[in-house]
């Protein structure tokens, strides 16, 4: 294929729901290839362990599954606000009030899932910071998820700006309890590097009917701003272990709140 078509397959390792793609992952499939700040929608669950097909167009990029598009992105101006860092130790004690352990309804996430072993998945679990209206966990990345030259790989980087968004929601955001994610919009300044001790941090903005809003950031061991995301998710009425919103009619369902 050409440079503006290109064959990808997104291995199950990197799964959110049993049998789709974590967001944050496949949203970064796609904006890591486009030059500076990027925002991806997302119109269906990106499927596992088939080929997929990657059509760019100038500053603009889809996804496709054979005719099917399973996600578009762009360019984007990074207008979002980042709150400031939490201490490395703060995070670490925020870890203990992630309110996932159990229940978790897709515990084999890639970025949030604590059935994933170390070195698989990212492990990233956030909870509530005190004094603050901000959730936080550390984040030390593994060998596994970086290149040959220890730098953690892009779409891992959007990967750990998904979940963390969404449990900023699910804390400070009354009444919310599931949602999809419909959109990501990510600046990376700098990827981290391999056992680089991060802190990722993660926020509520505000909510338009099933839209609810949040943020990410990243930061360094110098509390330097790594990256940065605006997300939107969907507001779902009932857990996803307890309906099929990943099929073609929940994506389409999803994709109707985003219009």
């Amino acid at each position: 294929m050409s440079e503006d078509h290109l064959s990808i397959v997104i291995s199950r390792r990197y799964r959110g729901p049993p049998d789709s793609a974590n967001g944050g992952y496949a949203c970064g499939v796609l904006g890591c290839r486009l030059h500076g700040p990027a925002r991806v929608r997302l119109d269906r669950p990106p499927p596992l362990d088939r080929p997929l097909t990657l059509r760019r167009a100038g500053e603009r990029i889809e996804l496709l599954d054979a005719d099917v598009r399973v996600a578009e992105g762009g360019t984007v101006e990074a207008a979002w606000d980042v709150p400031p860092p939490v201490p490395f130790d703060v995070a670490t004690q925020a870890t203990t009030r992630f309110p996932w352990y159990n229940g978790h309804p897709f515990a084999g996430c890639f970025v949030c899932g604590p059935e994933r072993d170390e070195g698989d998945g990212l492990r990233i679990f956030p909870g509530a910071i005190a004094e603050r209206r901000v959730v936080g966990a550390p984040w030390v990345p593994a060998d596994s998820v970086c290149d040959a030259a220890g730098i953690v790989q892009p779409e891992v980087v959007w990967a750990a700006l998904d979940c963390p968004s969404w449990f900023g929601i699910l804390a400070f955001e009354p009444g919310v309890r599931y949602a999809l994610l419909g959109q990501l919009s990510a600046r990376v300044i700098r990827r981290p590097s391999a056992h680089e001790r991060c802190v990722v941090i993660g926020w509520a903005s505000g909510r338009e009917g099933r839209k609810l809003h949040g943020g990410t950031a990243i930061y360094d061991p110098d509390n330097s701003l790594l990256a940065s995301a605006s997300a939107t998710w969907i507001e779902l009425k009932d857990s996803p272990r307890q309906r099929t919103v990943f099929t073609a009619e929940g994506a389409e369902n999803a994709e109707k709140g985003l219009q």
